[in-house]
C-alpha cells in the first residue's frame, strides 16, 4: 500500500481535497466559456467519466457572465481560471464559483494578490495557487537563471508564506512544467517542507500516446511517493480523455477503483481468436459500467484462468471459442462472436466481491 503524505485538507465546494480525502480527480472544459449549453453539456460529460471538480477559462467579459449559469447548473463545483487579470478573479467569486485558479506570478503585485485572498476569505472560496515555468517571478529566473525546480518550489513557498500570513489557509499549490524529471523534484521539494495540499500534472503534456506515457511517468512517480491531492492530466485531447487516464493512472498504483478493471495478455504465436477484437468488444460492451470488478481476457487456455486467479469474471480463449470463468473457475464454452456478449450478461449479473 502506498502510504500518502499527510496533508492539511481544504474544501473546494462541497469536495475535500488533502487529508484523508481520496485523491480527487478534475479537468477542464475546452469550450468557450460563454457559450453556456456547450459549456455545460462538456461538464456533464465530465462527471459522467468520474470528474470531481471542473475549471473553466475566464479570459473575457461574456465568459465572465456566464458564470453564474454554470455555477447554478453544474452537478460539481467549478473553478474559475484567472490569469492577467486580477479584477476576474473578485468578479468570479462576486458569481459565485467555487474556486478560483491564479497564477500570481502572472499578476505580480503582491497589494493586488492580498485583495483576491481577502475577498477568497471572505466568501469561502478556495484558491489554487498555480506555479509553472512560464510565470516565474522576474527575479527568480535572474536567480537561477532558468524555471528549475528550485526556482519554482522556491515561488510556491514563498506565495503559500503569503497567504498563511494575510490568514487564509483554504487553499492548494500546484508545481507545473513540462519537463517531467524538474516537475517531479519540484513537487518533492515542496512536498518536504509544507503540510499544504498539492494539485499534480504534467503541463502541455501533449496529445496521444506520448501524453499520455509523460503523463503517467510524471504523476505516477508522484503519486507513488505519496505525493498528490489532486490531479489533473494535461492532454491535447477531449477532457473526457484526461479523466479516464487519471483514473487508469490510479487505479493502476491501487490509489482509486472506478468502473471494471479489464485484465488481457499480450499478443503472442499460442493465440487463436483475434485477441485485439476481443478486448476492443468488450471494452465497448462494458463501457460507462461502474461494478467494482476485475474481468479478465487471456488469449489461450494454457494457464488462462490460473494466471488470471484474481480475476472476478473473464475468458480463456482456445481456436475460435473461449472458457467463461467466474472466481477462478470455467463455467461454460461460448463461440468466438459471442464472447463480448456472454461476458457482459456475467458482469451484469454478478453479485460478487471485488478481488484485491
Amino acid at each position: 500500500m502506498i502510504k500518502r503524505r499527510k496533508t492539511r485538507q481544504i474544501e473546494v465546494g462541497w469536495i475535500k481535497v488533502g487529508g484523508d480525502a481520496p485523491i480527487v480527480v478534475q479537468s477542464m472544459t475546452s469550450t468557450k466559456t460563454h457559450r453556456v449549453e456547450e459549456t455545460l453539456h462538456q461538464v456533464n460529460r465530465l462527471v459522467k467519466a468520474g470528474c470531481e471538480l471542473v475549471r473553466v477559462a475566464v479570459p473575457h467579459e461574456e465568459d465572465l457572465e456566464a458564470l453564474p449559469d454554470i455555477v447554478k447548473n453544474s452537478p460539481i463545483p467549478v473553478i474559475a481560471d484567472i490569469h492577467f487579470a486580477p479584477s476576474y478573479a473578485l468578479r468570479s467569486m462576486e458569481k459565485g464559483v467555487h474556486g478560483i485558479r491564479i497564477n500570481p506570478g502572472n499578476i505580480g503585485k503582491e497589494g493586488i494578490v492580498k485583495e483576491i485572498v481577502e475577498e477568497a476569505k471572505l466568501k469561502k472560496v478556495a484558491i489554487r495557487i498555480g506555479v509553472n515555468s512560464g510565470s516565474l517571478e522576474k527575479d527568480l529566473l535572474e536567480k537561477y537563471g532558468y524555471p528549475s525546480a528550485e526556482a519554482l518550489f522556491e515561488s510556491a513557498i514563498r506565495w503559500s508564506e503569503k497567504f498563511e500570513k494575510w490568514g487564509f489557509y483554504n487553499f492548494k499549490v500546484s508545481i507545473k512544467g513540462s519537463d517531467v524529471l524538474q516537475n517531479i523534484r519540484a513537487n518533492e521539494l515542496f512536498a518536504e517542507h509544507t503540510d499544504i495540499p498539492l494539485h499534480i500534472g504534467i503541463t502541455e503534456a501533449g496529445m496521444g500516446l506520448k501524453g499520455m506515457v509523460k503523463s503517467s511517468v510524471g504523476i505516477g512517480v508522484l503519486l507513488y511517493k505519496g505525493i498528490g491531492d489532486t490531479v489533473r492530466v494535461s492532454l491535447t485531447d477531449d477532457p473526457q480523455v484526461e479523466v479516464e487516464t487519471a483514473y487508469a493512472i490510479l487505479q493502476s498504483l491501487g490509489l482509486r477503483r472506478r468502473g471494471i478493471e479489464i485484465i488481457a495478455c499480450p499478443t503472442c504465436g499460442r493465440i487463436e481468436v483475434d485477441l485485439p477484437k476481443v478486448v476492443k468488444d468488450v471494452e465497448e460492451k462494458l463501457k460507462g459500467l461502474n461494478k467494482p470488478l476485475k474481468v479478465a481476457i487471456m488469449g489461450c487456455v494454457v494457464n488462462a484462468i490460473g494466471e488470471a486467479k484474481e480475476a472476478n469474471l473473464g475468458l480463456a480463449c482456445g481456436r475460435g471459442f473461449a472458457w467463461l470463468f467466474k472466481d477462478g473457475k470455467p463455467i461454460r464454452k461460448v463461440k468466438e462472436k459471442e464472447m463480448a456478449q456472454a461476458l457482459l450478461e456475467e458482469v451484469l449479473n454478478y453479485d460478487g466481491e471485488r478481488k484485491v
